[in-house]
Formats: C-alpha cells, structure tokens, sequence
C-alpha cells in the first residue's frame, strides 16, 4: 500500500514552539519578545507561502527546520532590525557633501555643542543676565550678521524651508516673478512652481530658459508683484547662448518699484577673510557678494557649503527679516536646539578664524601629495589582508552633485578585488558590516577614496576589511 506523503503544512512549528528554541530564547535579550513572535509569524507565514507556491514541500520543510534555518533566519531578521535607521558611517566614496549620508559632518566642536545642548537645559528662550524670554535665534542672528555684512539673520530648518517661508510672506495671494531659467527642481522633486502653489503665490514666468533680460521683469511687474525672486542653479549649468539678470539689478528695479527681492543661493559659499578659497568650485556666488548686491533677503543651506548642521539660513534687510519672523509659519518652520548649537559654534569658528578646520572645507582643500599618501598606506595595509588584492589609481571626487554640479576634484584611490566575490558584492558586505562603510562601485570595480575619510577612520576601515577577511 502506497505511503501517503507528510503534510508540510503540519510539520511547521507554531509560533511558542519557535519561541521556546534555546537560539531564539537568547535573541530575547536584544529585543522585546513580543516583537520577536512578531518576527517569527512574519517568518511563518513566508515558509507557508513557499509551500502554497509549490516551492517546498514536506522533506523541504523537515531539512531547513533540521540545518536551523528558521532560527538564522530570525538571527539576520533581528539583526537587521538593530540596523536600521540613523547608523554611523565611514564614507569613502569620495563624495563630499552626501546627500544620503547626511551631508557635511560637523566640526567636533559643534558636535560637543550639539552634544551638551541635547543632554541637558539651555537658554533656549531666555536671557540669562535678566530672566525675560527672547528669541531663540537670537545670538544665531547676530553671528549671521557679523559673519555676511546683512543687518539681520534667522533660521529655519532647511533651504527649502527658507524659501517656503519667503514666498508665503512677500509672495500669499500676490505673484512672484521668476525667470524661465531658475525654475529648479532639487532632491526628492522638491519643484520651485510646487513650491509657490504651497504658498499660496501665484508663479509669473518670465524670459526663457537660456536668456533673461531686466527688461522681461519690468514689463512682468503689476499692482499684484508681491516678491521678485533669484534662484541660483546650484544643481545644474546652463551654458553657451545664455544671460540673465544680476541681483544687483534685481535689488534695483525691486527699490524702483517698491517690490521686495530675494535671492535663493542653494548652497552658500561663505569665503571668510583669512580662510583659503574653495576656487575648486567653479565660481559658486558667495553669500557676502548676495548680501551686497542689496537684494532684501539672500537665503541658503547651513549643511551644504557652509560645513554646519541642517538648516536654512535667511539674512538681508532688518525690516524684511523682521516680517519673515512676524508669519505663522516660521514657527513651524525654526530650529530646535540641538541645531543651533551646532550652527552658533558653525559659525563662531568662521568667525574666529577657523573655517578651515570645518571637515567639509578641509576635504576639498586636501593635495594630491596627501592623497596618494593615505590612499597608499590603504592599499599596503588591505593588500595584506587574506583575500584581497589592492591598487592605486588616479580618480575624481565630487563636492557634491547638489552642491556643485559638473565639478570633480584630483584625487587618489584604493582599487579593491576581494576573491570570489564581485565588487557590488563586496560594497553589500561592507555597507552590512560593523562598522557600516559605503565605497563607490564605478566599472566593476570597488573603490575607496581616502579625501572623505576623517582623521580616525583610516584605522577603522582596514578593520572592516580584516573582519571580512575572517569571514
């Protein structure tokens, strides 16, 4: 008589059966155990499914339950639970200003400053010397004013905040006059047109993508003109048949007219005196030149350029900035704490001297001699390691894509080969290993850039590679 097959169905644990494995009773020290059943329904169910689908059967089920696969399995799900989310990463891809992995890193002072403010009370709204409330951004204020010549200076928390709160306060209900060309799109499809609808402005396009003339603004200007407002490209270049209208005739047809006048920086370049010139950058305007120019208000990025913590920063006119302050929504636009801190000890090095000692600055300012330098001593000391071979090529770092587009900079990298493993292979292992590293995969091949490593990492990097030598 033919022996009826197992039901697989039938042979999958339940969930407390699961839970009560010696390996799974120990991950119970890591998370809460109701998150872990969570887990291992989830688990279940997947196993359920293969079965359904006719991708594992009875003698399937009884082997993988045999070989542990079920606890592994909730080992790497657990495991890349604790992972998830904000985890410190060593960036050797070469990309200065990463977007995706949090842009420009602080200088350690004002990580000390975030530091300490995040920990405990602060004057956060309140004068020590007599007890009443002010504003928060207050001291924030006068060091924007010190450092870029404007007579007053706020913050919010990102540029795309700054120019929201911009067009609602000059721009609700009226038009704002913008020219073909500056109609950018930045990251995550943040569009300057769905920016105005937002605000409640109506968006009047003037002149055409490549040629804009003062003329075109003149004859765009009506009695519902709310704000004239310059957007600086800074993620793209429009190049050959071009022109279009400086902020100092913007400034001038904005008095003329009696119309306020913004100019969007994007990034910032602050060149404080002192400090060497990020001339690399290809002519990026500059914050005191914006200021100058006489437009009311010039806003731009705190985490870009500037080397600080995220933040949008608007300085100009008293008048103009005071009604930025006045509108509803800046209060659900302003910086938390933590984030000044950073930007006033940010700013407080610019001031005394020190801009070059901030780590984005400082990267884009490293030689060649010393790049070839550490990018050898990288190769030597992985070369080394079982498992990996190692070579010195001449590449190109990136400030930043959104910061300054179309720019690369000299630089020195370590080509990696691991054995039996492809070179997006090998960045997945290195991107889940501890500590996370992000490498660039360009051609087939890995590649490690030494210009975005800090002091300490160099160390911490051949350490990732010795742990998946082991392995």
């Amino acid at each position: 008589m033919k022996k009826e097959a197992a039901n697989p169905y039938r042979l999958l644990p339940s969930v407390e059966e699961v839970l009560s494995l010696p390996g799974v009773r120990a991950l119970e020290k890591e998370i809460e155990r109701g998150l872990l059943a969570g887990f291992v329904s989830e688990l279940l169910a997947r196993w359920r499914n293969e079965i359904g689908a006719g991708e594992m059967d009875a003698a399937g089920v009884t082997e993988r339950l045999g070989r542990g696969d079920l606890v592994r399995s909730l080992e790497a799900r657990v495991r890349g639970d604790r992972q998830a989310g904000l985890v410190p990463v060593i960036n050797a891809t070469g990309v200065v200003l990463h977007t995706g992995l949090g842009r420009a890193s602080v200088h350690p002072q004002a990580a000390e400053a975030m530091e300490r403010a995040a920990r405990g009370y602060c004057t956060l709204e309140v004068d020590r010397l007599s007890g009443e409330r002010n504003q928060r951004d207050e001291r924030l204020g006068v060091l924007l004013t010190r450092l870029t010549g404007a007579e007053a200076g706020i913050a919010v928390n990102n540029n795309a905040a700054a120019v929201l709160l911009l067009l609602n306060t000059f721009g609700a209900g009226k038009e704002t006059i913008l020219s073909r060309g500056e109609l950018v799109e930045i990251g995550g499809s943040f569009r300057m047109p769905d920016v105005m609808e937002r605000a409640n402005t109506t968006l009047v396009e003037v002149g055409t993508t490549n040629r804009t003339r003062l003329e075109d603004y003149r004859r765009a200007l009506t009695g519902a003109t709310g704000l004239i407002i310059k957007v600086h490209t800074s993620n793209y270049r429009l190049v050959g048949f071009t022109e279009e209208v400086t902020a100092a005739d913007h400034a001038a047809l904005g008095r003329e007219r009696g119309v306020p006048t913004a100019f969007d920086l994007g990034s910032g370049l602050l060149e404080p005196d002192g400090a060497r010139a990020l001339d690399m950058l290809g002519g990026e305007p500059l914050v005191k030149d914006a200021v100058t120019s006489g437009v009311d208000v010039v806003c731009f990025s705190g985490d870009k350029l500037l080397g600080g913590p995220q933040a949008g920063l608007l300085v100009g006119k008293e008048a103009a900035i005071a009604a930025l302050r006045k509108n509803p929504l800046y209060r659900a636009l302003r910086l938390d704490k933590v984030t000044i801190a950073g930007l006033e000890a940010t700013l407080g090095l610019y001031l005394a001297g020190r801009a070059d000692e901030i780590p984005a600055r400082a990267m884009m300012q490293r030689t060649e001699v010393e790049l070839r330098s550490a990018a050898e001593r990288l190769a030597r000391a992985l070369g080394a390691l079982s498992g990996f071979t190692t070579a010195v090529v001449p590449e190109r770092s990136q400030p930043g894509s959104g910061s300054a587009p179309g720019i690369y900079l000299d630089t020195f990298a370590v080509r990696v080969a691991a054995a039996g493993l492809s070179a997006g292979e090998l960045a997945a292992r290195l991107r889940a290993g501890e500590p996370c590293v992000f490498a660039r995969v360009h051609e087939g091949a890995l590649l490690l850039d030494p210009r975005t490593l800090h002091a300490d990492e160099e160390g911490q990097l051949i350490d990732a590679f010795r742990r998946l030598s082991r392995r």
